[in-house]
């Protein structure tokens, strides 16, 4: 991996009477502990359209493409910003293609900044609200993504709880802004981005939670929105207060597929339903049993989450999707394109029986690097042995 600048100060107490001062881990596990400005210019040969497809192949959605490409043209140092609540052990989609995309968009000269969102697990009642078992989440999270092999040159975690404390006279008038200027029913639409329904009996803390992730987007100096196509009603609440307060210059949103679970109509993985997703730092074994299980009905593409983390994971992570099985079953196979796996599978020329079994040594192949790294670090080890103690929670 790239050199790491020294680790940050020890930082500043937060005030939530629930937290203690953040430890020199937490602040070993940030690249950098504060919004410290960006990197500088990449010295790159991609001409514009080369960086352009990089970073529209990262959305499946994209508003505005026009606005993605006058960006790329005219800032040389664009930023990404993503935020995450430390909720849980870390699934595939979020370790391995989140790590795909952060690599895209640094290669095409971006700055990421993920915003390490304890305070708003906390308002959203992961781990029970306990500040504490958040933050060790959250360096459990960063942990990950180092192993993968994301390309951290060019990407800062900051830690809400720090940053809002040592910027409040920025932030709160801000949010104070957005509130005002939305009816509450515009706020509650926006709760799916927490995993919740505007139906349901909502802590007051989940009203301010949308509102302050729109602040997020300004209060980080976000140009990228790159977050789930889940989190696309919030990040236009954003564009819709630019109009409000007549700026002209608009976060861009791009927005990333969400991977279906391993079950049959599961539209998205679940932390709290470990059969659900394949966690990065699962055993070989685990991952074997649990894609053994895996919906997967011949023939069918629609649906089929096996064929969603060959297209979404395997393909983009190693170029090619390979099929081991006897002569008398149609022999080894090799794919360069995931529409070849998909025409052979529906045409039945290839079968549940040869994806499974191709699928896990692919996917073990890749988290090889993450389960090495918490086998022999010990502080690693130390940290996943903690948060796997820790009851997921809703």
């Amino acid at each position: 991996p790239p050199p790491q600048p020294p680790p940050p100060p020890r930082r500043r107490a937060m005030a939530s009477s629930s937290s203690e001062p953040p430890t020199d881990a937490m602040a070993a596990a940030s690249i950098s502990g504060a919004a410290t400005g960006v990197a500088p210019p990449l010295e790159s040969d991609l001409t514009l359209d080369e960086k352009y497809e990089l970073c529209r192949s990262v959305g499946e959605e994209c508003i505005q493409e026009e606005e993605l490409r006058n960006l790329l043209d005219k800032k040389p140092v664009p930023v990404c910003y993503d935020g995450f609540e430390p909720s849980g052990r870390m699934h595939i989609a979020q370790g391995v293609m989140k790590c795909l995309n952060v690599n895209k968009l640094t290669k095409a000269g971006c700055h990421f900044k993920f915003w390490v969102a304890d305070w708003f697990a906390l308002m959203n009642n992961k781990m029970g609200g306990d500040l504490k078992k958040i933050q060790k989440v959250g360096q459990y999270m960063v942990e990950v993504w180092k192993a993968v092999g994301m390309d951290l040159s060019r990407v800062e975690f900051i830690w809400s709880s720090e940053e809002i404390n040592k910027r409040g006279h920025e932030y709160w008038p801000l949010v104070l802004d957005i509130a005002r200027r939305n009816k509450l029913a515009r706020i509650l639409r926006c709760t799916q981005i927490m995993g919740r329904s505007e139906t349901d009996d909502l802590a007051a803390s989940q009203i301010f939670y949308p509102v302050m992730q729109c602040a997020d987007i300004f209060f980080l100096k976000a140009d990228i929105c790159q977050l789930g196509v889940d989190q696309r009603k919030v990040n236009m609440l954003a564009r819709e207060y630019c109009d409000d307060i007549k700026r002209k210059m608009k976060p861009i949103i791009l927005s990333h597929h969400m991977l279906m679970g391993l079950k049959q109509g599961q539209e998205k993985m679940s932390k709290s339903d470990p059969e659900s997703a394949i966690f990065m730092e699962d055993s070989e074994a685990d991952v074997n049993v649990k894609l053994k299980k895996a919906y997967c009905p011949p023939g069918e593409v629609k649906g089929n989450p096996c064929l969603e983390y060959i297209k979404y994971v395997v393909m983009p992570w190693t170029g090619k999707f390979s099929v081991t099985r006897p002569e008398e079953n149609g022999g080894n196979v090799d794919y360069d394109a995931y529409e070849d796996v998909e025409a052979d599978f529906v045409s039945g020329a290839l079968h549940p029986g040869d994806v499974k079994p191709a699928l896990a040594r692919h996917l073990n192949a890749i988290l090889q690097p993450v389960r090495d790294h918490f086998a022999n670090d010990a502080d690693a080890k130390k940290l996943l042995d903690t948060i796997k103690k820790y009851k997921v929670t809703k």
